[in-house]
């Protein structure tokens, strides 16, 4: 197929920038917009961007004129949005309603009744909210929002979990990379030889988005999981990599063997289609007792998969294990890159 133009709203941020290195060899997608701020208006990419990535700046892309993120900006209808909540709220809709479909990393519309919150393994039958969302609004475009980082590797463990045992009650702590909290993100000085406990609305996060995504679509809204989450979130002087440590109460009876079984066996329709981003197997699971490790398996399935390791009884609940996934590439720019792989696969993005 000829490869779909798209656009990058916000496109000089650190998460701008990861969706930068996601797209620019997409086999599906070509970049051909790039929209930010006044600031970098009017001026080429490469000589406003700060790039933070280890990976090159690719060459194409630094040519690219950077236009201002407003709508009739834009000629790509498909835009990834890396924009901050509050200009998110603001912007967003506004793209959405002259026809472009935005897929968008922010957390502005995550929680609204009509806006898909969708991780592509798990709920794509919520992508069917968009016919009322277009109603409701009046847009001709659409917004489909992907999960919060931490979440979303929470979320790909918890969902085979859900479907073959059941789920009552859910308690992790995370400790999440630097990146988590863009460039420059937090100062050196208070993360250097130190942990910051999260004030940041990410435990509200983790406690109201697994529910939604897990829920059921019912009567055009969802019907949100009924158990119960405690999270506790910290920042960690780690550069990329979300870590995880979750307990679970199951509703029915496991072993550990069946357990591990359900992890490795995790295969849903990105897999089966074969989506360009999609990894497989979805979850890895390591059986070394110091494993997962964020330098050693960030990078595991592009940073796409959810790696998962220490598989053990609880002493409170059921079952306790660890999970690490990477950041802005699964938790950020790539799990929106897999929604519109999968929207453009089923005939959407027309």
């Amino acid at each position: 197929m000829s490869r779909i133009p798209v656009g990058i709203l916000g496109a000089t941020g650190a998460v701008g920038q990861r969706f930068i290195s996601l797209l620019a060899e997409h086999p599906w997608f070509q970049i051909t917009d790039l929209l930010a701020s006044e600031r970098s208006a009017g001026k080429r990419y490469g000589d406003v961007v700060k790039w933070v990535l280890d990976a090159p700046l690719p060459a194409s892309v630094a040519e690219l004129p950077v236009r201002l993120a407003q709508p009739g900006q834009a000629d790509a209808r498909v835009l990834f949005s890396a924009l901050p909540a509050a200009q998110a709220r603001e912007l967003e809709p506004a793209f959405a309603a002259k026809g472009h479909f935005l897929f968008s990393n922010a957390s502005a519309y995550r929680m609204a009744d009509d806006v898909p919150l969708v991780i592509a393994e798990v709920n794509p039958e919520h992508l069917n909210l968009i016919e009322i969302q277009q109603a409701n609004r009046g847009w001709e475009g659409f917004l489909v929002c992907n999960a919060n980082c931490t979440a979303t590797h929470l979320i790909c463990t918890l969902h085979p979990l859900q479907l073959a045992f059941g789920i009552e009650q859910v308690m992790v702590v995370s400790m999440q990379a630097a990146s988590g909290a863009g460039y420059p993100g937090v100062p050196s000085m208070d993360l250097i030889d130190n942990l910051v406990p999260h004030t940041y609305g990410e435990e509200k996060k983790m406690h109201t988005e697994p529910l939604k995504i897990l829920g059921a679509l019912e009567n055009g809204r969802v019907r949100f999981a009924d158990f119960h989450i405690s999270a506790h979130c910290h920042r960690v002087p780690v550069l990329d990599g979300h870590f995880e440590a979750v307990s679970i109460a199951f509703s029915r009876a496991a072993t550990r063997e069946q357990i591990v079984e359900v992890f490795r066996e995790y295969r849903r329709l990105p897999q089966e289609l074969g989506l360009p981003s999609a990894p497989d197997p979805a979850i890895v699971v390591r059986e070394a007792m110091d494993r997962p490790q964020p330098r050693l398996d960030r990078m595991t399935g592009g940073g796409m998969a959810t790696v998962v390791g220490r598989v053990r009884p609880c002493n409170v609940l059921d079952w306790r294990y660890a999970l690490l996934g990477h950041n802005t590439i699964r938790g950020a720019a790539g799990g929106s890159i897999l929604n519109a792989e999968l929207m453009l696969y089923q005939g959407r993005l027309s």
